[in-house]
């Protein structure tokens, strides 16, 4: 599972703003097939193990707290070069240096709220896929 795919996560804020639909759509528009798609929703222990490699950094605490605050989007995402291309496509981490149009950009509140997640490497999606979905081999 290295190359064409990557994991996505709509966080809390953005679905409870009601952007899911219209983010959904701009990945499909973008390319991407949706090749799993769960709305879930994770206790901050939860959080804490899906984020364990920021613990002891000044936002750990407040970041599994935010995930843990209303229910998530997780998918996995299929297109060629897909980390790569993804997190080109949804913007920088910070929605105010994020490129006009990208995801970021448009539904993105603040640092900590920008809206969506997308894996930093082929490992990253591997691990973040897997702690979502089962049944990874079917990807």
């Amino acid at each position: 599972m290295t190359g064409n795919i990557t994991f996505t996560m709509i966080k809390p804020s953005t679905v409870k703003a009601g952007y899911t639909g219209n983010i959904i759509a701009k990945i499909e528009e973008g390319g991407y097939i949706i090749k799993a798609l769960r709305k879930v929703y994770i206790s901050k222990e939860q959080a804490g193990r899906f984020y364990e490699m920021h613990i002891g950094k000044p936002f750990y605490e407040d970041l599994t707290t935010f995930m843990s605050s209303g229910p998530i989007i997780v998918a996995i995402l299929e297109k060629g070069n897909a980390v790569e291309s993804f997190r080109k496509f949804i913007g920088a981490t910070d929605p105010a240096k994020a490129e006009e149009g990208t995801i970021r950009k448009v539904y993105g509140i603040s640092l900590s709220e920008n809206a969506i997640h997308g894996s930093d490497s082929d490992e990253s999606a591997c691990r973040e896929s897997g702690f979502f979905f089962s049944d990874l081999e079917r990807f």
